[in-house]
């Protein structure tokens, strides 16, 4: 059995970028129907910090309120864990926002997508969840999607979607062969990303630090209820060695060892200040583990679909600006379809805008992520970095600034 739906638009995720997107849209008097595959609330591999440059387009999403009772502490310092150095330096505020709202901080993507879509539902938002989306076609001017239902009592019921505007948003490590989804080839320098939650730990609350490490980078902050949340990105082929060296006994013989613990131990080995802060800490929940990345800019729009948050362009984690361009893509494609002509012409028309503003906003901490991740990743990086640092601390308050932390939003300052 199929059921048939018309809307203004489709969303395909219910992340920050696709949410932002979707209630602004149905705030402007839009249909709007969101497809989200898993169920809510689930967590994610993500960094979890929020610049501070975010605060105003919350409050315009009308969820800044609940965010500020539930993220963590206010971030203002950032510092760099590697070997035997810890350093730390201000952090840039936003002197452009209220004062309360000068600094960043985190919150679990558990609390801040449901907090989101709650938002998008009450702003008139229909919500598919949890269905995946299995296949587009064009029907005239129209784009029909059709949904698949999951979980055990789903049965072989389908539902299809139609709209003239369809809006991916469901990242860059969705598989599956949707026109908006990317080609999976794996290398062995593929970056593969974990985290987790622990309770207990002893990193001063005011600081983020970058962790760099062999073969890896990442970085931890504390974030709600007390979680502290730390991620990371690996190089396949080293993870694949370290796998191997801690896979085999003393006999000899290999035993299973999982990702998540070569991972973990490699830290606390390679980094004096994360063993010390989880030190008698607690494992809050288990590591999850996703990827891998693919940082680069992709194009923005094409035949009525438009990508936001990683489907559109991905920086490296390196930053801690992921949320942030989610949050503001799905802002600035919103802002350019809402007062768009009706018609093709319209939306294409919205599209070349929206792709500008994207560039123009993203660009450059798309590539200073690039840059920092060649040499974090290149050999002898955490050292070069480690001594970089400890001669110039305020490079890393400089850093903060070039990853777009202080910048506004636009429309929005």
């Amino acid at each position: 059995m199929s059921k048939l739906s018309t809307h203004d638009a489709i969303v395909i995720g219910a992340g920050p970028a696709g949410t932002s997107a979707a209630l602004t849209l149905a705030r402007h008097g839009w249909s709007v129907a969101i497809v989200e595959k898993s169920a809510f609330p689930r967590r994610k591999v993500c960094g979890e910090y929020i610049s501070a440059s975010n605060l105003v387009l919350l409050d315009r999403l009308e969820i800044g309120d609940a965010w500020r009772a539930d993220a963590g502490p206010e971030i203002r310092r950032v510092g760099f864990f590697s070997g035997e150095t810890c350093v730390e330096a201000p952090m840039p505020d936003a002197k452009y926002g209220p004062a309360k709202d000068g600094f960043g901080r985190a919150l679990g993507r558990d609390i801040l997508d449901a907090l989101l879509l709650q938002a998008a539902r009450s702003a008139g938002a229909q919500i598919f969840q949890p269905c995946r989306a299995v296949a587009i076609d064009r029907d005239g001017d129209m784009q029909r999607v059709r949904i698949q239902a999951r979980g055990e009592n789903s049965g072989d019921e389908t539902t299809t979607l139609r709209a003239p505007v369809i809006i991916a948003a469901h990242g860059s490590w969705e598989p599956g062969s949707l026109p908006s989804q990317l080609e999976k080839i794996n290398h062995p320098s593929d970056l593969l990303g974990f985290k987790a939650h622990f309770t207990g730990s002893t990193l001063a609350p005011d600081l983020m630090p970058l962790l760099a490490f062999p073969g890896g980078y990442g970085g931890m902050v504390l974030a709600d209820h007390g979680r502290l949340s730390i991620s990371c990105c690996i190089r396949r082929e080293m993870l694949a060695r370290l796998r191997g060296k801690h896979g085999s006994g003393h006999d000899g013989v290999a035993s299973p060892v999982s990702a998540a613990d070569v991972v973990f131990h490699h830290l606390m080995a390679s980094c004096r200040g994360v063993s010390d802060a989880l030190d008698g800490a607690c494992l809050d929940g288990r590591w999850l583990a996703a990827g891998p990345i693919r940082p680069g800019i992709r194009a923005c729009y094409e035949r009525d679909i438009f990508r936001v948050g990683n489907a559109a362009g991905e920086s490296h984690p390196i930053i801690a600006e992921g949320i942030s361009m989610a949050l503001q893509s799905g802002w600035l494609l919103a802002r350019e379809l809402s007062g768009a002509p009706s018609g093709r012409a319209g939306r294409e028309a919205a599209g070349r805008r929206y792709q500008a503003a994207w560039r123009g906003l993203f660009s450059t901490r798309v590539h200073a992520a690039a840059a920092i991740a060649r040499i974090a990743l290149g050999p002898g990086g955490p050292l070069l970095m480690a001594a970089a640092v400890r001669n110039f601390p305020q490079t890393l308050t400089l850093g903060a600034h070039m990853s777009g932390k202080t910048r506004p939003v636009p429309g929005l300052a």
